[in-house]
């Protein structure tokens, strides 16, 4: 009788902890309009979001070249580590959403031809998407936007684009884009050897982080809260401390750290946390 008390008790402790964790989707699709094609994309609901009526901040997390929305479901572990975090306090719950940016292209900006807008799908397609199908808040201090490498570029670039729509930006092992007119136009005509001179300037001026924070409004400068992380041992830390540089010399305000790693899983694991706990602080208004 005490051995089947005992069971009993386990099993009701095992439901327990099975209901306050959260849930992952890794192969869920919508359609988009503007790519004409289905897009892939992930999804981290918190642990109380089947139980409550409540809607939730959303974090959009980018993953880098090479990878789709499963990388950092297979290899970021966001759901353990996205659950740790809300159980110890240092997180509160969210929604995570991760996009597919290696269907059918690569990458998560407009090209510069014309013919493949990934950009303005994620801001007229994917977002609405999202706060229609999900009990998402939808003011901008309830959105924060990181990601690695490509993503990471996708991160700068969009909040930098779009400060009106992001509290926080946290760029991780970022490609920060061309540093200057000469290396944005030796990029484009490695796949477009036909560009004009006037689609190279638009490409520098639009997608290079540090034109951008060079020539950021003044009004703009305190419209996002931004974590820049970049391992001591990757080479996208020369560009990254650059755009850092600018930053203080441009008087942005931001956070930037340089660890000991490389432009590793294990970096960007170690990472999410403190992503995590950051946009948590935009999110409750610090």
């Amino acid at each position: 009788m005490k051995r089947l008390s005992l069971t009993a008790c386990l099993l009701v402790v095992a439901m327990i902890v099975a209901a306050q964790t959260g849930k992952v989707s890794d192969n869920l699709s919508m359609t988009s309009k503007i790519l004409k094609m289905e897009r892939k994309y992930a999804i981290y609901l918190p642990p109380d979001y089947e139980t409550s009526q409540r809607s939730y901040p959303v974090l959009y997390l980018l993953h880098g070249s090479g990878d789709d929305q499963t990388g950092w479901v297979q290899f970021g572990e966001v759901l353990r580590i996205a659950d740790k975090s809300v159980f110890d306090g240092t997180a509160t719950p969210m929604i995570i959403v991760m996009p597919d940016g290696n269907t059918g292209r690569r990458g998560y900006f407009n090209d510069v031809k014309g013919d493949w807008n990934y950009e303005d799908f994620f801001f007229q397609e994917l977002i609405p998407f999202i706060e229609k199908t999900y009990r998402a808040k939808i003011d901008k201090k309830y959105r924060a936007i990181s990601g690695l490498s490509m993503g990471g570029g996708g991160t700068f670039m969009y909040a930098l684009h779009h400060p009106e729509l992001f509290s926080a930006a946290c760029p991780l092992s970022a490609s920060v884009g061309p540093l200057n007119l000469e290396e944005a136009s030796t990029r484009l005509k490695r796949q477009n050897p036909d560009v004009t001179e006037a689609q190279v300037s638009k490409y520098f001026s639009t997608l290079s982080a540090l034109e951008l924070v060079n020539n950021m409004p003044e009004d703009q400068k305190k419209a996002v809260r931004w974590y820049i992380d970049c391992g001591d041992d990757d080479m996208l830390s020369i560009g990254n401390c650059l755009v850092h540089n600018a930053m203080l010399k441009t008087q942005i305000p931001h956070e930037f750290r340089v660890r000991d790693g490389a432009h590793t899983w294990t970096y960007w694991r170690d990472a999410l946390p403190k992503v995590l706990e950051f946009v948590s602080m935009s999110f409750h208004q610090y």
